[in-house]
């Protein structure tokens, strides 16, 4: 039994069936087609988070509707693609650099998945030229084809010494398994309806569906049933407006790293080893919504004299950089950063032209969405997050959707790490729009990306929610997917790490099967 039907999802569903096993996907959003792909602001929109709200406080509440989404293919049926690997150093970074969190395995023990991941999706980009990379088979693909908007600012972070590669991206660089290449139109948050990138419906889910795996849409899983020797026996559902159970040998859970959590603290309670209980299934560790993390986005923008064409190329962007997590001559300084050099832009909507300058109205922003649409050119940063157990995702009684279960909250603020680290890392940006040669040059807004947590693996129960094969540590036959196992952000999108993780722990699964029904 899988609950979601987004990227960890369709991953276990496609691995459980190809070995045979009979599977079924609950699926709380609407059933959603290559019809509902629409290269729109408007319709792009509509593929993100459209269930029970998610009030968020603290003194930088998340935002987390972009990071989700709503109906067949969750979150990566609007993902931009970008698909860097995870340094090596993430994975223990508590062992190597004395701060964070190590993840319970390690970087070596992830990379045949990484490669088998791109090889079975397929990722354009070019590894000779990522010094940052750790180690693993090249990219099926050659990289994407660049534009001006990209090219003017590579050879800006070049004039600044620092190396610039093409972005590792699950988007066809040239025909692939089956799958055309990109038309380069820059609407990639509205789906890509003809399959150049890599979204579940072309991908995992696609395949498991065609294996015949059922997927109900509309059935928002209420809690996790389980038996009188607290092993998980089902899930309860409501679809439709009417109240059900599905029986399960197995469940997984991949419903987000929001709903994931909230399921499980709907679910029961779990007793604590030194006695008395916490509230919430597979909460022995009292850690169950805590470490909620999310990166500090920030935006460096420019107007060029020459024509940029910022409307083609890829939501990901062309290029992009790295830095490491020491950053010489400032020692105060520690976390990842990423830049995405050039993605494509439109003149509206939330990462439009418009929004970069709120402080223009009337004939001055006309006047300067004019000049932009031909001359503009941004990069997006992230600055990576320390993980913090006071950010978590917490059930609100005292507010119900409409089956009666209680909302989730979340309670967020960036870490002073976090937040040095964002200084720098805008500062830098600046930097490089001017070296580029811009006209004129500003930053953008804080904003939140790259959320993670809630659900961590770790090889401790008492300081984890599952292990690394994102099993449980209190049930033995339930399991997590998705980005909530991460205990480490690792300053650069998780979507690839994501999927990489679901495999590893979807195959141990199916090779285990029968262990796990018995236990």
């Amino acid at each position: 039994m899988i609950v979601g039907a987004g990227a960890a999802g369709g991953v276990y569903a496609e691995r459980l069936a190809a070995r045979g096993l009979r599977v079924r996907i609950l699926e709380a959003g609407p059933e959603r087609g290559l019809g509902d792909l629409v290269s729109s602001g408007l319709h792009s929109r509509r593929l993100k988070w459209g269930g029970a709200p998610v009030p968020s406080s603290g003194e930088h509440p998340l935002s987390h509707n972009v990071s989700t989404g709503s109906g067949t293919g969750g979150a990566a049926l609007h993902h931009y693609a970008t698909w860097p690997r995870f340094h090596p150093d993430v994975f223990r970074m508590r062992s190597v650099h004395g701060r964070g969190l190590d993840w319970g395995l390690d970087y070596d023990t992830l990379r045949p998945w990484y490669d088998r991941v791109q090889r079975e999706v397929g990722v354009s980009g070019d590894a000779a030229r990522e010094p940052w990379r750790g180690p693993g088979e090249p990219y099926p693909m050659p990289p994407l084809r660049t534009f001006a908007h990209g090219d003017l600012l590579a050879e800006g972070f070049r004039r600044v010494g620092m190396p610039v590669a093409p972005m590792p991206i699950a988007v066809n660089s040239q025909p692939y398994d089956g799958r055309p290449a990109c038309l380069y139109d820059g609407w990639c948050d509205a789906g890509c309806p003809i399959g150049a990138l890599g979204n579940p419906l072309f991908t995992y889910l696609g395949r498991a569906l065609a294996r015949g795996v059922p997927l109900l849409h509309e059935a928002a899983v209420t809690r996790v049933l389980t038996d009188s020797r607290g092993r998980a026996r089902g899930v309860e559902y409501v679809h439709r407006g009417e109240r059900r159970e599905q029986p399960a040998a197995v469940v997984v859970l991949a419903a987000s790293f929001i709903q994931n959590p909230r399921i499980l603290f709907a679910s029961g309670e779990s007793r604590r080893p030194g006695g008395g209980t916490h509230p919430g299934l597979a909460n022995s560790s009292g850690l169950l919504g805590r470490y909620l993390t999310a990166e500090a986005m920030g935006f460096s923008y420019g107007l060029f004299a020459a024509e940029t064409e910022p409307w083609m190329g890829v939501n990901s962007g062309q290029y992009y950089v790295r830095a490491g997590l020491r950053h010489p001559g400032r020692p105060d300084l520690f976390g990842g950063v990423q830049w995405q050099v050039g993605p494509a832009v439109k003149p509206n909507d939330i990462f439009g032209l418009a929004v970069t300058r709120p402080d223009l109205y009337g004939a001055e922003l006309h006047e300067f969405l004019r000049d932009a649409s031909r001359h503009f050119a941004y990069m997006v940063g992230f600055a990576s997050a320390e993980p913090d157990v006071d950010n978590r995702i917490e059930p609100d009684p005292s507010n119900r959707d409409a089956a009666g279960m209680p909302l989730a909250r979340t309670l967020h603020r960036h870490p002073p790490a976090t937040l040095a680290l964002w200084s720098w890392m805008n500062e830098r940006g600046l930097e490089v729009v001017k070296a580029a040669g811009a006209t004129s040059a500003w930053s953008g807004a804080m904003a939140a990306g790259h959320v993670s947590g809630g659900t961590i693996m770790g090889r401790d129960p008492a300081a984890s929610v599952c292990d690394d094969h994102g099993r449980t540590h209190d049930v033995p036959n339930l399991f997590v997917g998705g980005a909530g196992l991460f205990p480490q952000s690792g300053g650069t999108s998780p979507t690839f790490t994501l999927h990489a993780v679901a495999l590893r722990s979807a195959e141990h699964l199916a090779e285990r099967w029968r262990d796990y029904r018995r236990q």
